[in-house]
């Protein structure tokens, strides 16, 4: 890892815990994200991260106050994108005629996408109309 890779990993960590301090599993490897989709069966709420403003102050904050619903996935996983490439491109490979965005949110089951919310739902939106987003994809797939 050069020294520019590692200023930025440094930069991104804050960004990395706040999820995975919210209880969400950080898939950083294409292979990880393989197992995942192969072996989860269940609903699961996929973010993908960013550094952008949006997903600091709208992604992050209403995916994590989503999961206070009655009516949640299960499992909550995270790719990073521009930090963890691989990873990210691998979890976009399943998102089936989607155009990659970031940040942006995927309920995603037995391998396949269920529903996706890209970049243009969030940036621009409040932290509740995200959330009430993601809570009506809960309630219908979960």
């Amino acid at each position: 890892m050069n020294a520019y890779e590692e200023y930025m990993r440094e930069v991104a960590r804050p960004m990395r815990e706040e999820l995975t301090n919210a209880g969400f599993e950080e898939l950083t490897t294409p292979e990880e994200v393989d197992q995942f989709m192969k072996e989860n069966s269940e609903p699961a709420l996929v973010v993908i991260n960013s550094v952008c403003g949006c997903a600091a102050g709208l992604a992050r904050p209403a995916a994590i106050t989503s999961l206070e619903s009655n009516k949640k996935p299960q499992k909550v996983v995270t790719v990073f994108a521009g930090q963890d490439r691989e990873a990210t491109a691998q979890m976009r490979s399943y998102f089936t005629d989607v155009e990659p965005s970031s940040p942006s949110m995927a309920i995603v089951k037995d391998g396949k996408l269920q529903h996706f919310i890209p970049r243009e739902q969030i940036e621009g939106y409040e932290v509740e109309e995200i959330v009430n987003h993601l809570t009506e994809a809960y309630n219908k797939y979960c």
